[in-house]
């Protein structure tokens, strides 16, 4: 098992008004995988990734990942986990404006143990032709592009995807969905997703849905379609 979550739970604070977020989340993604968790705007998708990715902290609860409890680390070493385990994608790219995409991506590539080549990170998502450009000077697919290559050139055993569509139209989403699908095949990346658009639901090989801070679906998809035919 790559990711196990257990009873996870946490809650915050805002003068006397406690608000549980997530009431005793558990779930299990399997190594190479892609997951999906679906769920509307407050249902505690972003605060679930945030936690399985070092950012935030459960107030109790295990979360494990390929073997270490992270919910255990101090903060250098969760530092550590970030930078060298974990990819983000964020659904505003979040690219410096003021380096071009081969410094955005270098940037990244300097901090990690074993990171991939740039160039062949460029190729695989297709943006080989705008190394040299400016964020200002692309499109919205081509920032994302960028975006997802600065997070898998570090060579992540695990990339978490918030709403990584979410700014685009239909026909860049869609391709955005296929790259996203051939990082997975071609790395061996395991890819975990945060939407509430269910279509894209199709293409995982597990879906978590979450309401109101639990997850109230938690399936296996015994026919996965590509994400060039989802539909929406």
């Amino acid at each position: 098992m790559f990711i196990e979550v257990s009873n996870l739970k946490k809650s915050y604070t805002t003068g006397e008004i406690r608000t549980e977020v997530l009431k005793g989340v558990s779930m299990r993604l399997n190594k190479g995988e892609i997951g999906v968790i679906l769920g509307p705007s407050g249902s505690g998708k972003s605060t679930l990734m945030n936690i399985i990715g070092g950012i935030d902290h459960g107030d109790s609860g295990k979360v494990i990942v390929e073997g270490v409890e992270i919910t255990n680390l101090n903060a250098d070493k969760l530092t550590d986990y970030r930078r060298g385990d974990i990819g983000f994608v964020f659904q505003f790219y979040n690219l410096v404006p003021n380096l071009t995409v081969g410094e955005n991506i270098e940037v990244v590539s300097n901090i990690s143990k074993s990171p991939l080549n740039i160039d062949e990170v460029l190729v695989a998502v297709g943006i080989s032709d705008k190394k040299h450009r400016f964020p200002r000077e692309l499109s919205g697919g081509e920032q994302q592009r960028v975006a997802i290559a600065r997070a898998i050139v570090k060579n992540p055993k695990l990339l978490l995807c918030d709403e990584p569509t979410g700014a685009l139209d239909y026909q860049t989403s869609r391709s955005i969905l296929q790259l996203l699908e051939q990082v997975n095949k071609k790395y061996g990346t395991s890819i975990l997703m945060i939407t509430h658009n269910t279509a894209i639901a199709a293409m995982a090989n597990r879906v978590f849905r979450l309401r109101s801070g639990e997850i109230v679906e938690d399936s296996i998809n015994q026919m996965i379609i590509p994400a060039e035919r989802i539909e929406w």
